[in-house]
């Protein structure tokens, strides 16, 4: 055994019962995704750093892409999300194709994270977008197929809830406060990063972004207001919506849902097991400005991922 070489670390063998449970959870999400008339589409596997670079956010490019020089030494990665790959192709055909779009795929991507429980640094993803739509219907819609997919796979809304916030409001909370608006990126961060840090470090970092000790305790006072939504509008209509496409069973308010990526604007949302136990089963959110970053005109759209190895502990768990 010891003469064996290994596979890389954070890679996964798929033997029959393995490759047996990886094809019926893409499926499911064919099922959901289809059954609101969504597309299959894909896209490569390598792109340029350039294009990560203008969509996705310093923290992933610097922290979690597998960067490498091709023959040629242009710097490329191996794809560590999808949503920029979705916005150059829409840039490139953008006067040809017929909006809104609904396009879904499943595929492998890559993460240069530590390995642990739920997170491996190669893993397959379901991404679903509704793109040249901006309004709450769109947002809606998304998170219906969300809890449409949770129901196909057999997790009740009393073992798995859909989290929601809206960053509109959360800025409309910053001003209030009066924290400053170039100090508002990197609240928003360290909102994201609350349940990854000690509370100590937390509190100390995010007095380092230039806040004062009352605004942090007014801060935290906010991310554990559950009723906050209703200073929203846009999200007591989401709400509305939501309860009259019978997908409110699902849903819950979570001022402490904000999204890390830099490219979210309004409606945020993550799935969550109702007991904590563990990382999110899918996230996603509302984008104003999809493709203009690569070269397009601007569109909004709302989207999720899905990553395979959360819900495949969440469903052999429950």
């Amino acid at each position: 055994m010891a003469n064996i070489i290994r596979s890389i670390k954070g890679t996964r063998d798929f033997y029959p019962d393995e490759m047996t449970r990886r094809q019926w959870l893409i499926g499911k999400a064919r099922e959901a995704s289809e059954l609101f008339g969504y597309q299959h589409y894909d896209g490569p596997c390598l792109e340029t750093l350039e294009l990560y670079a203008a969509k996705s956010g310093e923290e992933l490019v610097k922290e979690q892409a597998f960067v490498f020089p091709d023959r040629g030494g242009d710097p490329i990665t191996l794809r560590p999300e999808l949503t920029p790959t979705l916005a150059r192709m829409v840039a490139q055909k953008q006067n040809e194709l017929t909006f809104p779009l609904r396009w879904w795929s499943f595929g492998p991507f890559w993460r240069y994270e530590r390995p642990q429980k739920g997170r491996t640094r190669e893993f397959f993803q379901w991404n679903i977008d509704l793109i040249g739509d901006d309004s709450l219907m769109a947002d809606a819609e998304l998170l219906a197929v969300a809890a449409r997919f949770l129901k196909l796979v057999g997790l009740s809304s009393e073992t798995v809830k859909l989290k929601v916030n809206n960053r509109h409001l959360m800025e409309a909370v910053f001003t209030r406060l009066g924290i400053p608006s170039d100090l508002a990126p990197g609240v928003l961060k360290m909102i994201d990063r609350l349940d990854k840090l000690p509370p100590e470090v937390w509190d100390e970092k995010v007095l380092e972004l230039g806040l004062s000790k009352t605004q942090l305790d007014q801060i935290k006072s906010v991310l554990v207001n559950n009723e906050l939504w209703r200073d929203s509008e846009e999200l007591v209509e989401l709400f509305r919506i939501l309860d009259d496409l019978g997908a409110m069973e699902y849903v819950v308010y979570d001022p402490k849902i904000i999204r890390g990526l830099d490219y979210y604007t309004g409606t945020v949302f993550e799935a969550h097991d109702t007991k904590g136990e563990f990382r999110a089963i899918l996230g996603g959110g509302h984008y104003a400005n999809l493709v203009a970053d690569v070269g397009g005109s601007p569109l909004p759209g709302v989207g999720f991922a899905m990553g395979d190895v959360v819900v495949n502990l969440v469903l052999e768990a429950y």
